[in-house]
């Protein structure tokens, strides 16, 4: 989450919003976009510094706004897995085979 957030307390924020996004969707009740007013609160957070914070997330591939609902992202791994096998093949000059 540092990666993302250059202040600790946004990453904290980052982090537990996907956690909630997470035991939301676990529990099959996806948070809504429209339960932003509560997350404002859950988070201690403004409306404009929520949705910054939002953005990064979408943006960094961690999650997904799908029928109006946040989701957890799977294009985050495959980003990780697409940079590991870039380094390990053109960087170490290893073979794609051994990794």
């Amino acid at each position: 989450m540092r990666r993302i957030f250059q202040e600790d307390a946004t990453a904290a924020r980052g982090q537990k919003f996907l956690t909630l996004v997470e035991e939301r969707q676990v529990a099959g009740s996806a948070i809504q976009t429209n339960e932003w007013k509560n997350l404002l609160e859950e988070l201690q957070i403004g409306r404009a510094s929520f949705y910054a914070m939002r953005n990064k997330l979408l943006g960094a591939g961690l999650i997904s706004i799908k029928n109006k609902e946040y989701r957890l992202s799977g294009q985050f791994s495959k980003d990780l897995l697409d940079m590991a096998s870039w380094w390990w093949t053109a960087v170490l000059n290893q073979p794609e085979e051994s990794l």
